[in-house]
């Protein structure tokens, strides 16, 4: 059985204590359970203090059998931040933008930016897969969305990473497989009702917005987008079409990161779970949470077990969207 672990960015120190709390003991410099492993959501790098000992302690279990993982968001963007474009000489599949680097320099500073320890992490990172599935659960960072995992099987290997011819063709705006890429790492998108528009809490006006795929009952702009409270009037109360609904098919629990949640874990649905609880603030009242699995098919609130943060393990102020 899995005990399947939230986005830690950076977070070390919560991360040995979580694993600590769950029975989990360290040989050889290698946490082990008896009888579980461990399950790691993505989003293990950027943002905060210890990035470099984090991956260390996930890899090593990775590598010896004692964890399984999934290819974070912030992993993807690491990984194309240090590809060279094949196409255009001296640029990378991320651009090196002031604020794509903002995003990013913590961990490029704890690695080293080009160093030998960042490559080999980078060609680590390019073997993680996009998704797991077995009949008994279903792990993906942030979205299930069944056509478009089905679409993207021609630029994944056999298990289920990104192909090495991949990368830059997802890595193109506007093109199928960056629609796949971003939506299975980052969460559905639509458009608004031709016309509108809201600012987000940078001032940007957008003409999209992120949605609550999750929740089947919101099925208007405004109850599915995923602004602050204190921005969500600006979405219409106009009903979203129904081609642009997902729909979950239950046919086996499933585990995501990515949303920052907060307050007491709970649930997303019976079938679902959402394991982020916003660690990567690292301020009071933010959690490194787990599901501790035990093959159940309905999920409960008492399968939840996490740390508290420490306020003195405040990470660094990101800015921009997930």
């Amino acid at each position: 059985m899995y005990d399947f672990i939230g986005d830690i960015h950076g977070q070390s120190e919560r991360l040995e204590a979580l694993l600590v709390l769950m029975g989990y003991t360290r040989r050889a410099g290698i946490y082990s359970h008896p009888t579980r492993k461990a399950f790691f959501m993505g989003d293990l790098i950027d943002r905060g203090p210890r990035q470099v000992e984090t991956l260390e302690i996930a890899r090593r279990m990775v590598e010896s059998g004692h964890a399984r993982i999934v290819l974070g968001n912030h992993e993807y963007n690491a990984c194309a931040w240090a590809t060279p474009d094949p196409e255009h000489a001296g640029e990378f599949l991320r651009e090196h933008t002031e604020k794509n680097r903002h995003q990013h320099r913590a961990f490029l500073d704890q690695v080293g930016e080009n160093s030998a320890l960042h490559r080999d992490l980078i060609a680590w990172f390019k073997t993680l897969p996009v998704y797991v599935e077995t009949p008994e659960f279903r792990a993906i960072h942030a979205c299930w969305h069944a056509t478009l995992i089905e679409r993207s099987k021609p630029y994944l290997d056999a298990n289920n990473a990104i192909l090495p011819e991949s990368w830059a063709p997802m890595s193109r705006k506007d093109s199928e497989p960056h629609l796949i890429i971003e939506t299975l790492l980052k969460g559905t998108e639509i458009d608004l009702p031709s016309g509108l528009s809201y600012c987000d809490a940078d001032g940007t006006e957008r003409v999209r917005t992120r949605t609550r795929w999750w929740d089947e009952s919101a099925k208007t702009y405004r109850s599915a987008g995923m602004l602050k409270s204190s921005l969500v009037h600006q979405l219409p109360e106009d009903p979203i079409p129904e081609k642009n609904l997902l729909v979950y098919d239950q046919a086996a629990p499933l585990f995501i990161g990515h949303y920052w949640q907060t307050g007491r874990p709970t649930i997303l649905n019976p079938h679902m779970v959402c394991l982020d609880y916003s660690i990567g603030k690292g301020t009071k009242g933010t959690k490194l949470c787990a599901y501790r699995w035990k093959g159940e098919k309905v999920l409960t609130n008492d399968g939840f077990v996490w740390v508290e943060a420490r306020e003195s393990e405040q990470s660094q102020e990101v800015v921009g969207e997930r």
